[in-house]
């Protein structure tokens, strides 16, 4: 399980410029329902508190928010590789307890 601490960091370090670079976020679900559906062409979809809010949008008001949908998405993305270097990290560079066997990628969740 052994990897190049320093390239690990440096994965670390790209990963935080690509933060930063971030436009706007928000969870959800966007449909464009085409002409005729019977109701608001554009619809945003979330879970707040255990239900479903749904929200007519403006087809401008569609493209942001798609955006901002797919910017969630790959946020989450980074932030879980973040969690997994981090755990790498953690667990090669800093003394370790007693062990019979080492831990596997399983164990912490590297997989």
């Amino acid at each position: 399980m052994k990897t190049d601490i320093k390239k690990t960091k440096a994965e670390y370090r790209l990963l935080l410029k690509k933060l930063s670079r971030t436009g706007p976020v928000s969870h959800g679900y966007v449909q464009d329902r085409g002409p005729g559906a019977g109701g608001p062409c554009y619809q945003w979809s979330r879970k707040e508190r255990g239900k479903t809010v749904s929200v007519a949008l403006s087809k401008e008001q569609f493209e942001a928010m798609r955006e901002a949908i797919i910017n969630w998405k790959e946020l989450q993305s980074t932030l879980k590789r973040m969690e997994q270097i981090t755990r790498e990290i953690i667990f090669q560079s800093l003394p370790d307890t007693k062990r019979r066997k080492p831990l596997s990628k399983k164990v912490l969740a590297l997989s």
